[in-house]
């Protein structure tokens, strides 16, 4: 096989969370009173909390303190916890879950590295928690995408090189933090036709044969 591991991010690729990201800002910023809409929100993809917070308040007719900022992205993460307990194995694709059951059986390595600290915890609502070799996550780095921290530290707990494992993306920010951390990359959804990525892919189980 040309690859050892596979590293999924997680919104957007294993599940979908995009609505209720937005949502939760959307009730955010209204109360804020600061314009954002669908179009806008799509600029946060991949961005970590705080990173996002910050283009919604470039938005603002203020500023804000750090501690007011600190509060902000609190509220918010309640928000969006309140909306993923609607969450569950239900919202895990048909075809993900056939492409995840496939890659076990082949035995590679999987992991995820997602800039999300809720992790942990939308893997549970939809019944992998317990699924993957590795989870680096939010918290447990200090640069979101593009920066490839993420992903090192994922191949890193998997004990892998990242020449050796493949990075599965849906952003642009992902796409570029894979190439940057020296990893091939397979990009889908959005990102699908990022150039940088070496596999454009329509659907995970096209992974199959790639790998």
């Amino acid at each position: 096989m040309k690859y050892k591991g596979i590293i999924f991010d997680l919104d957007g690729v294993i599940c979908s969370t995009d609505e209720y990201h937005y949502l939760a800002w959307k009730a955010l910023a209204d109360r804020l009173e600061i314009p954002f809409d669908r179009e806008r929100n799509n600029l946060l993809r991949g961005v970590s909390r705080m990173a996002s917070l910050d283009i919604i308040l470039e938005k603002a007719e203020k500023t804000y303190t750090a501690d007011e900022k600190a509060a902000f992205a609190e509220e918010k993460n309640d928000l969006y916890r309140q909306l993923l307990r609607r969450m569950t194995p239900d919202d895990l694709p048909d075809d993900v879950k056939t492409a995840l059951d496939a890659l076990r059986k082949a035995g590679l390595k999987l992991a995820i590295g997602s800039s999300s600290k809720n992790t942990p915890f939308i893997l549970e609502q939809i019944g992998l928690g317990s699924f993957f070799d590795a989870v680096a996550d939010g918290n447990c780095i200090t640069h979101s995408k593009p920066h490839p921290e993420v992903f090192l530290k994922a191949a890193e707990m998997l004990g892998l090189a990242p020449k050796d494992c493949l990075v599965v993306e849906d952003a642009h920010a992902g796409v570029k933090a894979a190439v940057a951390g020296g990893f091939d990359c397979a990009a889908v959804g959005d990102a699908r036709d990022d150039m940088r990525a070496a596999y454009h892919l329509d659907r995970l189980t096209q992974l199959i044969p790639v790998i």
